[in-house]
Order: structure tokens, then C-alpha cells, then sequence
């Protein structure tokens, strides 16, 4: 059994063969999914497909990308749905920062308020976060420390093999590896994923992006899942199937899901 932990369903790309994409993950042993709260513009659509289907479950959140929304957020009229199970997608990324150094310096301090925020709401209804990081390491790590994240810990969703940010697994977080590394240029993920304690590894898709070798440049979907598990298998030795074991037995734990 593999647990898609980071997939957008609520994305128009899975409007037309959402059932098909869904069952032939079943068919292969994907049993669980999880759809990350990334736009608010999307979270209805997230819970209603939570709502149909057992095996899927919803985070609500504000990616950075769409900060401007997070104001109009309601959280605590998502927050204790039966399926929300985490905090986010939400974080920090600066590598599309544009203007003058105020200008980006604004956007960061901005980014830092509202992941912040997140942060103190994930403690407030003791929910795991799922934490986007992009170009801004540092940054990321000093405020989950800073503000204690580690009370209800988390997940470094698609890590990006900063080892700095390894030191996390100590303060309760999780490490989401996707496609990625399957990518030929993976080379930096590939040496550092034996570091990571196979108790916080986590496998994702972050569909309908990123999708592994061999099938780039195609939607991704849950079932290719199955690539990440075999080249952690390679990579780290051990068998497909205690990699499903682990990965799953460390979802199930993260998101309370029984």
C-alpha cells in the first residue's frame, strides 16, 4: 500500500477521468490520498471530491504564490472538517521574486507573515503542516523553530535535498519525496535521501506536476507513485515493499489517519 501524500485532484487537468485516475491507483495499491490546500479559489472543489470519495482527504492552506487570498480565508470553517487532516500547502518561495531589492525584500517579509500565520494556526487546531520551500531554506527553518512548529510537526513537501533542513527530522518533520528523483539531474536528492531516517520518509507525486522518468512531459497521477518507490528502493537498498511499509506506517501517523 502507497499513500499519495501531496496530490492536486482539485486540478482542471483530473476533471474529465477523475474516477479512472483514482481507481487505477487502487488497482496498483494506492490507497490513500491527499489533496494539499493550495488556492483558496480551489478548496470547495477539494472537499466535495474528499466527500465523495473515503480514501481521499484535503489540507487547507494558502501557497505563497497566492498569499493575496489568505486574508478571505475562513479556516475555521474548513478546519474541522472529518477529512481535513493538515495545515497548507503553505511556506516560503522566492525564487519568482521580481523588482527592486525593497520591492523583494517587501514580498519576503509578506511571505514570512502569512507563513507564519499558518504556522500559529496549524498549533491552534493541532493539525501537521505541509510546508513549501523554494529558494529560501534559511529562512523556512528559522521560523518553524522560532515559532515552535515542532508542536505539531509536518512535512518538507517535494524536499529540495537541502541538508541543511535535514536537522528538521529531529524537530518532528517529514520529508516528501516525488518525482523527482527519478529525474537524471537528481543527483544532489539521490546522495542525500540516505540521510533522511527512513521514519520520516514520505513518498508524493504533487500531481499533475512533476511527473517521474519514464513518463515526463506527461500529466502526473497518483499511480506513479509506484516509480518513486522503486528508486527509493534502489537508492537506499531495500525492498518495494518495506519502502511501502515505512512511507505508509509514517503517513498514517503525520495525518492521524487510521
Amino acid at each position: 500500500m502507497i499513500i499519495d501524500t501531496h496530490i492536486h485532484l482539485d486540478d482542471d487537468r483530473y476533471n474529465e477521468d477523475l474516477d479512472e485516475v483514482l481507481n487505477i491507483a487502487r488497482e496498483n495499491g494506492v490507497e490513500r490520498f491527499i489533496i494539499p490546500g493550495a488556492d483558496p479559489k480551489t478548496l470547495d472543489k477539494a472537499i466535495s471530491i474528499a466527500q465523495k470519495y473515503d480514501d481521499v482527504y484535503f489540507a487547507v492552506g494558502v501557497h505563497p504564490y497566492d498569499m493575496e487570498n489568505f486574508e478571505d480565508l475562513d479556516f475555521q470553517m474548513y478546519v474541522n472538517h472529518e477529512k481535513c487532516v493538515a495545515i497548507g500547502e503553505c511556506g516560503l518561495d522566492y525564487f519568482r521574486l521580481e523588482g527592486s531589492d525593497e520591492e523583494k525584500e517587501s514580498e519576503k517579509k509578506r511571505q514570512k507573515e502569512v507563513f507564519t500565520a499558518q504556522i500559529e494556526l496549524a498549533k491552534k487546531y493541532k493539525k501537521p503542516l505541509i510546508i513549501h520551500i523554494r529558494n529560501a531554506s534559511r529562512d523556512s527553518k528559522e521560523l518553524l523553530l522560532k515559532h515552535n512548529a515542532k508542536e505539531v510537526g509536518g512535512v518538507l513537501h517535494c524536499f529540495n535535498a537541502d541538508e541543511e533542513l535535514l536537522s528538521l527530522a529531529e524537530q518532528g518533520f517529514y520529508f516528501g519525496i516525488g518525482g523527482v528523483l527519478t529525474f537524471k539531474n537528481a543527483k544532489k536528492l539521490v546522495n542525500v535521501l540516505p540521510k533522511i531516517p527512513h521514519a520520516k520518509l514520505l513518498i508524493e507525486t504533487d500531481g499533475p506536476y512533476l511527473t517521474p522518468t519514464p513518463h515526463r512531459g506527461k500529466r502526473n497521477e497518483p499511480l506513479y507513485t509506484r516509480f518513486v518507490a522503486q528508486k527509493m528502493s534502489e537508492i537506499l537498498d531495500i525492498t518495494e515493499e518495506n519502502i511501502e511499509k515505512i512511507t505508509t506506517e509514517n503517513a498514517l501517523k503525520l495525518f492521524n489517519i487510521s
